[in-house]
């Protein structure tokens, strides 16, 4: 029963990966498949460390981010259910370049690299599904890295936010980010100082984008916060 539990949830979870896996492998799967629970701020797992498992957020927040000079990190990337990380490093034969934690109490799957690897070696579908991931993270990379060293504050931080509707969504209410993020989270999110996060959120305040209320953002103008995103 409890074992008919586990490939139900991994079914429901996992279906990317699923559809593309045959009923053996997806048998080795459920035999192999780890739920780890992890605190608000909890590390999954550090830079330098080796990587050893395919992760896949199932409930909550994850965020992978890097320390740069004078030990400021940059959040390079927020994960939402149901999505995979982890794994490049693997790929690549080298440690962990950055770190994971959980942004909020989170629920992950674990599976090991080895076994995945494995798994690659039999199925085409499953190679090009992680090709198909790469290449989208890649260009996404490529994306920000212009962005943040081109864009002006305000378009920065106005990208930001719209990741974390994009990534998030909305509360019930049609327009509080379902996500609460502190200031200097926000502003390691957006490659900016602390100040200047607080000051461009006050800005957007001001012309109506938005309302700040604690960690609760309410986008009023999503079309002009898009404007300021994509022009910045």
């Amino acid at each position: 029963m409890i074992k008919s539990t586990l490939e139900q949830i991994i079914s429901n979870d996992l279906a990317a990966i699923w559809t593309v896996l045959t009923p053996e492998e997806k048998r080795r799967v459920a035999d192999n498949f780890i739920i780890h629970d992890f605190k608000k701020h909890q590390l999954i797992y550090a830079e330098g460390d080796t990587p050893a498992n395919l992760w896949c957020l199932l409930r909550g927040k994850v965020k992978l981010y890097k320390d740069g000079i004078g030990g400021r990190p940059q959040i390079l990337r927020l994960y939402r259910p149901i999505q995979y990380f982890g794994y490049r490093a693997a790929f690549a034969n080298e440690p962990y370049v950055s770190s994971a934690a959980a942004f909020e109490p989170s629920t992950l799957g674990a599976i090991p690299m080895s076994l995945v690897k494995e798994l690659i070696d039999g199925n085409r579908g499953l190679a090009w599904f992680f090709i198909h991931e790469l290449s989208k993270n890649l260009g996404g990379s490529d994306t920000k890295i212009v962005n943040l060293t081109q864009k002006h504050i305000r378009g920065r931080l106005a990208e930001a936010l719209i990741a974390m509707l994009d990534n998030y969504g909305l509360e019930d209410d049609g327009a509080t980010l379902r996500i609460y993020m502190a200031r200097e989270d926000i502003a390691n999110f957006s490659n900016m100082t602390t100040s200047n996060a607080i000051r461009t959120l006050s800005a957007f305040a001001q012309e109506k984008i938005l309302t700040v209320d604690g960690r609760r953002i309410k986008i009023l103008d999503e079309k002009r916060l898009r404007h300021i995103s994509k022009f910045g």
